[in-house]
């Protein structure tokens, strides 16, 4: 059936939410979801520029103006696609998960 991301109810719309990575055996790294509509896209919480989470503290993210910000260096990026819109990695993109809703979880595409 695949990984456990969250539980859909977990979600609130147009705010990051930061889980563990269910596919990372050293439980060190965590993934962005965002709930957009009727769409959920989810991304490495891993800046692009410097490998670093975009978060400011644990589950807390900038968002402002409809774009995730990274709290280290201010690179700016879209919820739909992860593509960075300005800052120290303008036209870099984050890391997208694939991700599947299954009942009342979501969870990570075989």
């Amino acid at each position: 059936m695949g990984l456990v991301v969250c539980k859909l109810n977990e979600l609130t719309e147009d705010t990051p939410f930061e889980v563990p990575d269910p596919s990372d055996p050293g439980g060190t790294e965590s993934l962005i979801v965002i709930k957009l509509g009727a769409r959920i896209v989810a991304y490495r919480n891993i800046c692009p520029h410097a490998g670093r989470p975009l978060n400011w503290a644990p589950g807390k993210f900038l968002y402002a103006h409809g774009q995730l910000v990274c709290a280290a260096h201010g690179a700016s990026f879209r919820p739909e696609d992860g593509y960075c819109l300005g800052g120290p990695c303008r036209g870099a993109s984050l890391a997208a998960v694939n991700v599947i809703v299954r009942g009342d979880q979501l969870y990570l595409a075989e």
